[in-house]
């Protein structure tokens, strides 16, 4: 009887500086060119400083089409506003979801002037019958993601659902056509991990403390890795243990053109998307 095989590191990305909004300073995990081999997911940015003058500019208002953003903060406070009349406060623990679709105007701004603001921005793309769906919104407070005692750490489920040691943990976010999985994990000193994963998901893995091992191949700080495609996720933290993001999703195979904040399938649609920007018909 055969054994299946665990996923293997294939790739290894580490994240480079750069800014983006009115100034603020973060690193760019992945994105722009060749984010076809993330599909379904198009970027990974963490931004993190205790500098008010690396994040205090924020990001004033500007348009999305044909994806999804997915903020999650670990430490700060952020307020969004949008076209739609949406308003919500991210603080430390909470996840904001935007569905762009057809067109979303809106602005995520600090609302502190001092202290550490830390976290992650998502995009995740749509398929093409999607893109120009309705925009939407969803705004949601820590405690819609409880952490998840496992042996040797914790984990909290963003997106999708998991099956760890025979139980099967569910994020508030589930039935999105890309079949997102956003999994924040953290594993005590010199423990290991496992879990099964659906073998048509991509899967990529993001370290943002400590390192892990991937078979024979390991993972620092502030370092991605895409793994291969079939078979369970199994890892084992270092000496430090071990901070990481989780992410899998159900591939699109479909052509991704990008022009700044707006994704879709082809240079028409592009071209369009900033016609209707400019004539102030993108948000409907």
């Amino acid at each position: 009887m055969s054994v299946e095989q665990n996923r293997k590191l294939i790739e290894t990305i580490s994240g480079r500086a750069t800014s983006d909004g009115d100034g603020v300073r973060l690193t760019r995990v992945f994105g722009g060119q060749g984010a076809e081999r993330f599909d379904p997911f198009l970027m990974l940015d963490e931004f993190g400083s205790d500098e008010a003058s690396d994040y205090i500019g924020g990001f004033p208002s500007h348009p999305h089409r044909g994806f999804e953003t997915v903020t999650y903060m670990l430490e700060g406070r952020m307020l969004h506003q949008d076209h739609l009349g949406n308003q919500g406060l991210l603080e430390p623990g909470g996840v904001q979801w935007m569905t762009a679709g057809r067109g979303i105007i809106h602005s995520e701004m600090p609302q502190q002037s001092s202290g550490l603001m830390r976290g992650f921005q998502l995009w995740v793309n749509l398929p093409a019958e999607h893109k120009m769906q309705p925009a939407s919104y969803r705004d949601m407070p820590a405690n819609a993601f409880p952490f998840h005692r496992i042996h040797g750490g914790q984990l909290k489920v963003i997106a999708g659902t998991l099956e760890v040691a025979g139980k099967t943990l569910a994020g508030p976010i589930q039935n999105k056509p890309t079949e997102p999985l956003y999994i924040d994990l953290h594993l005590e000193p010199n423990q290991a991990f496992s879990a099964a994963i659906a073998d048509h998901l991509n899967v990529l893995l993001y370290v943002y403390e400590g390192d892990v091992e991937i078979g024979d191949a390991s993972l620092q700080a502030s370092q991605l890795g895409r793994l291969s495609q079939n078979g369970p996720l199994s890892i084992e933290s270092g000496a430090a243990g071990a901070r990481l993001l989780i992410l899998a999703g159900k591939p699109l195979g479909e052509p991704i053109v990008q022009y700044g904040p707006f994704v879709m399938n082809s240079r028409e649609e592009i071209e369009q998307a900033l016609r209707d920007y400019r004539d102030g018909r993108l948000a409907g």
